[in-house]
């Protein structure tokens, strides 16, 4: 045996290693000749299962918090002023309506996505979502936060207000939403 001092790190390790003898090995594993067909089955499953999944893509997380009393309001660049002031003064007619009361937020995601597609799908114009003003959530317009955001992450999201008091005012908002490709060419009431 030779001096601590004078040991390598190799040199140690081999010395704790002397006694260590190797095990036998009774088994060999062999691979198993129908794994690609299983691989196969599980992708299709995989696949399967991705096509039928909602691809919801509102945001889940955390959002910037709007007061309970304060007005929503949103228009992207383009909207004519007197559009926005008719969609402002509740002057067009609410192809669909939206009560959120009551709700969670997982459930007010599902139901918010699952509208703005149909409103894609049966060509609406203008919807209206009744969120609440969550004075009494914890915390404070909870709904509603989540309401304004999504709603800005929507292609066809053109413009948002708050609703006037007789649609529930700062509890309610209406949304106008894009013109399909056939009304975009045909004259319509938004014009």
């Amino acid at each position: 045996m030779t001096n601590d001092s004078e040991m390598t790190p190799s040199d140690n390790f081999l010395e704790e290693m002397a006694e260590v003898k190797p095990l036998e090995q009774d088994k060999v594993l062999t691979q198993n000749r129908n794994q690609p067909e299983i691989n196969n089955i599980y992708r299709q499953k995989m696949a399967e299962s991705f096509l039928k999944k909602d691809h919801n893509f509102l945001t889940d997380g955390e959002v910037v918090p709007v007061e309970p009393l304060e007005l929503l309001s949103f228009k992207l660049d383009g909207v004519q002023p007197g559009v926005f002031k008719k969609l402002r003064q509740g002057k067009y007619d609410i192809d669909y309506h939206l009560d959120l009361h009551r709700k969670t937020v997982a459930q007010a995601r599902h139901d918010v996505y699952q509208l703005l597609r149909a409103s894609i799908r049966y060509e609406y114009r203008t919807i209206m979502i009744t969120h609440g003003k969550g004075l009494q959530s914890n915390p404070p317009a909870r709904l509603k936060s989540y309401v304004n955001h999504w709603l800005k992450q929507v292609e066809q999201v053109i413009a948002f207000h708050s609703a006037i008091q007789r649609h529930g005012g700062v509890g309610s908002v209406y949304v106008l939403l894009k013109k399909s490709a056939e009304n975009t060419i045909n004259p319509s009431k938004y014009n």
